[in-house]
């Protein structure tokens, strides 16, 4: 299957937050459409949200959020792929895109945070090169913090 990948610079529009909250309903059925929808809003509201997500044909199957944490540090907000296109490497994809947009902007980090029961995810950003770099306890279990240090692109030569 193709799958076409598309960037938006921010979150602003009504429609994106709406289509990009059912996704993630998809993947954290847990968390009622509405109250994502608020969160985006909120996050968005905060300072820009970056996403980039992945499409077969029309349909949105996969996304990765995030933003500036401070500068030159960037924060791995959230993601997800849905159920029925998991394993075919999109998560990857979506993080490499998102890294590499990060380094050509000079960001020296990025920090993201996964539950400690959301294996696939702390292997993915493991295998990707994160470190553990601390633990928070929540109501919903143990996040653990991950950062990875990224080096700008450089312009040329040696």
């Amino acid at each position: 299957m193709n799958y076409t990948f598309q960037l938006l610079a921010d979150l602003s529009a009504e429609s994106d937050q709406r289509t990009l909250a059912e996704l993630l309903h998809q993947v954290f059925p847990d968390t009622p459409t509405a109250e994502l929808v608020a969160e985006l809003q909120y996050q968005q509201n905060r300072q820009p949200v970056q996403v980039w997500l992945a499409w077969a044909e029309e349909q949105l199957v996969a996304c990765k959020l995030g933003y500036e944490r401070k500068p030159g540090h960037y924060y791995s907000w959230l993601g997800g792929v849905h159920p029925d296109f998991r394993r075919r490497g999109l998560a990857q994809e979506l993080m490499q895109r998102q890294h590499a947009w990060c380094q050509q902007r000079g960001y020296r980090s990025i920090r993201t945070q996964t539950l400690n029961r959301w294996r696939a995810m702390l292997l993915l950003n493991l295998r990707a090169g994160f470190d553990i770099v601390g633990t928070v306890q929540g109501e919903r279990g143990l996040t653990l913090v991950l950062e990875k240090s990224i080096l700008p692109a450089e312009s040329g030569g040696l």
